[in-house]
């Protein structure tokens, strides 16, 4: 790859922002790497594994990656026999810890969510265990590398010795600064420090009254700092009671340290792990704050980019446009006026390319796809160099030399303005032999120009289709959208009109202009509003297709559930009915046993023939449990025709017949749904009636079904409250008792505002968390009045 073209693309910069999003400088060294690839495998693991990491951070919104530390250098001098310091081995301990916590995340969530993340899964299995040492350096050092008084016995002891020390010096020197003179010799009632020996502040003139060492005096000269006679043995002692301290903490950071250097081997590995997770993260959360998806890879070269947008330019300003590039055509025009986008588009097309095989989801919409190039080229933006005594036109053809002597099959190449900086009538010339000559080469090209004689160039050549960037007349600004197939039209006219020139100087030039120019602008200016409309229209048919394809799937799933409660409830019945006959027969059993009992003890008149009728009717009184669906009548058989009105006897519902599928099945309209059914569960009911060819359901809008499930997850705070506003008010207009609103569990921050709009909301009964099969705490189930 070009290393010029990730200047030119505003890759560099794109890049600076991801690495602001690692957790520690291991990623950002990482990061500081990374750069697309052209072999398709290396690219296709690289998006799997920004996609796995992706994933976790939609279910969990974290990942525990805080506190790793560069620790190799550490390491390698343990392990050839250094002593480390507390606080390296503190910075030691706190990455085996992030490891041992990002191994038990990730495991947990692949169990808790059953989700399947093999490259996640494969870098976790490989942590070793090192949580002996870690417990070791924590037990034994604080955070902030303070060598704790447990750390051994000697340790402890010493250090108690060092305070009962210091406790005694502190006591005889009290009684010093409370005594009768103190006020007069000593400059400050108070005890002080110097050169790690208690002293007291005295006044120059009675130095010789204490006695004792002169350790510092002020800067006045006033003032010693004197360690009197009666404290120097006490700080002797306790001088020597921390060089004890400082030998057992050398002799404690040594032993760590030893223990480090025998598992070297595995905190190197451990921080290579550490180093890839946070590299795959700090790629999905770059990802995620500017809406990216993972695109589909080819190695053909088709580009197809759906809404795609400019990842430096703010979310809320910038403007979606589709961009597909390769299959119809492997060639682009893009014309019109200046100002008017058409450089961002260039520019948005390739840096969606190089982040794609960079392993990064690319800005657009879900479905797009990426092809991979082996080489990306691009000449955009006024180069004009002044040390090389180069014009702008001289500039651009350096560029467009070096790209035509390198550019092949697998090439992606734009070109910004081109032929611009030079005479038209030439300038259009070059820019289309240019163009003819990299299109046989095979590489897909984007280019654009503001020359009107390249709108012909992709109605001549197979393979070439016109662009341009829509331009809204009315506001005399730049929409910014471009339209694909639409050639660039000059709104000079228009543009003069609006502002107020006069209709016969308008007029004038438009006569001065060729009769072909007039028809070309006047046929793009009908296909730009013949688009508009076919647009609305399509978002029209998409809204309501989407609306009916819910419905479907809704009213499948409740048809199901209702038939599967249904049956439930009626072999429940049954069931109930033979328990309640079975203790019956069982009470009657026992009569009749004791009937017998009695006839034969006391000759009661009771005849067996009686008994045995008796029983029989008891048996046929039981109530037989059917399985499977009905027969169907048999009162009335006839040849089946489409049109006809049936019942499905297994479903207890009426239908139409649509057509015949097989020998024994038909096809069933039942209310929206359609359905094969066996003739066999199939029972006419009246004479037929013809097909009618309207649709049998009809959507009357967009918001006449509301689900029973609200999904909130992705959503912005202020977009997600208005949309539970809405919801609710349509989950009251359809009637529904009760409905859920998912909003993850994240921060929750989220969960919070929604909870408390519903507590103010005077339709609203009451409200709870879901149960651990709905959701837990990530969905809020709502009982309407």
């Amino acid at each position: 790859m070009n290393p010029k073209v990730y200047r030119t693309l505003e890759f560099l910069k794109m890049k600076e922002q991801l690495l602001t999003y690692a957790a520690s400088e291991l990623g950002k060294n990482r990061l500081k790497d990374l750069y697309p690839s052209s072999d398709f495998s290396d690219v296709q693991r690289s998006q799997e594994e920004t996609d796995e990491a992706y994933t976790v951070l939609r279910l969990k919104g974290h990942v525990p990656l805080d506190g790793i530390f560069d620790i190799r250098a550490f390491v390698k001098r343990a392990e050839i026999g250094s002593m480390l310091s507390a606080v390296e081995l503190v910075q030691i301990a706190s990455t085996i810890r992030t490891s041992r916590q990002m191994k038990k995340f990730i495991e947990e969530l692949m169990e808790e969510e059953e989700l399947s993340l093999p490259i996640l899964q494969q870098q976790v299995e490989g942590i070793p265990h090192l949580m002996e040492l870690e417990k070791e350096i924590t037990d034994s050092i604080d955070e902030q590398g303070y060598v704790l008084d447990h750390a051994s016995d000697t340790l402890r002891t010493v250090r108690n010795q060092i305070r009962s020390k210091e406790s005694r010096i502190r006591e005889k020197l009290d009684s010093l600064v409370r005594s009768s003179n103190a006020q007069k010799m000593l400059s400050d009632a108070i005890v002080t420090i110097r050169n790690e020996r208690y002293v007291l502040p005295v006044k120059q003139e009675y130095r010789s009254h204490y006695g004792g060492i002169v350790h510092d005096q002020s800067s006045s000269g006033q003032t010693l700092f004197i360690e009197p006679q009666v404290v120097v043995e006490l700080n002797n002692d306790l001088q020597g009671l921390r060089v004890k301290e400082q030998q057992e903490i050398e002799r404690i950071l040594t032993s760590l340290s030893n223990q480090v250097g025998e598992e070297a081997d595995s905190i190197r590995f451990t921080v290579g792990v550490l180093t890839e997770l946070d590299f795959y993260f700090a790629k999905a959360r770059f990802s995620k704050t500017y809406r990216g998806t993972k695109p589909f890879l080819n190695n053909e070269g088709k580009v197809s980019l759906k809404r795609a947008r400019h990842p430096l330019i703010p979310i809320d300003e910038v403007v979606e446009n589709d961009i597909w590039l390769g299959e119809d055509f492997t060639t682009i025009v893009i014309t019109g006026p200046n100002t008017g986008g058409k450089t961002v588009t260039l520019k948005t097309m390739g840096l969606s390319v190089l982040m794609a095989q960079a392993g990064l989801f690319v800005p657009a919409q879900e479905g797009s796809e990426i092809g991979i190039f082996k080489s990306v080229y691009a000449d955009i933006g006024d180069e004009q160099s002044i040390e090389q005594n180069l014009s702008t036109f001289s500039s651009h053809m350096v560029n467009i030399v070096d790209i035509l002597e390198n550019a092949d099959g697998d090439s992606l190449v734009l070109f910004d303005e081109l032929g611009a900086g030079t005479d038209p009538q030439e300038g259009a010339a070059l820019a289309i032999s240019i163009l003819d000559e990299v299109y046989q080469r095979g590489a897909r090209v984007v280019a654009t120009t503001h020359y009107p004689e390249l709108k012909a160039y992709g109605y001549n050549r197979e393979g070439v289709a016109n662009a341009s960037v829509e331009f809204d007349v009315e506001t005399l600004s730049p929409t910014y959208r471009l339209l694909i197939g639409v050639p660039g039209r000059s709104n000079a006219f228009e543009i003069s009109k609006r502002l107020g020139l006069q209709d016969n100087i308008i007029n004038r030039a438009r006569s001065l202009m060729s009769e072909d120019r007039q028809e070309v602008d006047s046929m793009i200016a009908s296909l730009e509003s013949n688009r508009k409309k076919a647009e609305t229209a399509w978002e029209e048919a998409r809204d309501y297709l989407k609306d009916a394809e819910d419905i479907h799937k809704d009213l499948q799933k409740q048809m199901s559930e209702y038939y599967e409660k249904k049956d439930e409830l009626i072999n429940k019945a049954k069931e109930k009915a033979n328990k309640l006959v079975e203790e019956a027969k069982r009470e009657a059993e026992t009569i009749i046993h004791e009937l017998r009992k009695l006839r034969l003890e006391k000759n009661a008149e009771v005849k067996e023939h009686e008994l045995i009728d008796a029983r029989k009717r008891l048996d046929e009184a039981a109530p037989e449990i059917k399985k499977g669906p009905k027969k169907k009548s048999t009162s009335e058989k006839r040849s089946l025709f489409p049109g006809d009105e049936v019942k499905v006897i297994s479903f207890g519902q009426k239908g139409t017949l649509v057509e015949k599928v097989s020998n024994s099945e038909w096809q069933v309209q039942i209310g929206i749904l359609k359905m094969k059914v066996s003739e066999e569960d199939i029972e006419w009911l009246k004479t037929p009636k013809p097909v009618e060819t309207k649709p049998l359901a009809t959507v009357k809008g967009k918001d006449y079904h509301v689900n029973l499930e609200l999904d909130l997850r992705g959503e912005r705070y202020e977009d997600a409250l208005l949309r539970v506003e809405k919801y609710i008010d349509d989950a009251l207009l359809a009637g529904y008792p009760r409905v859920s609103i998912i909003h993850g569990k994240g921060t929750g921050a989220l969960r919070t505002g929604v909870q408390n709009y519903l507590k103010n909301h005077r339709s609203v009964k009451s409200f709870r968390y879901g149960e651990a099969g709905e959701g837990g705490s990530g969905i809020t189930v709502v009982q309407l009045k």
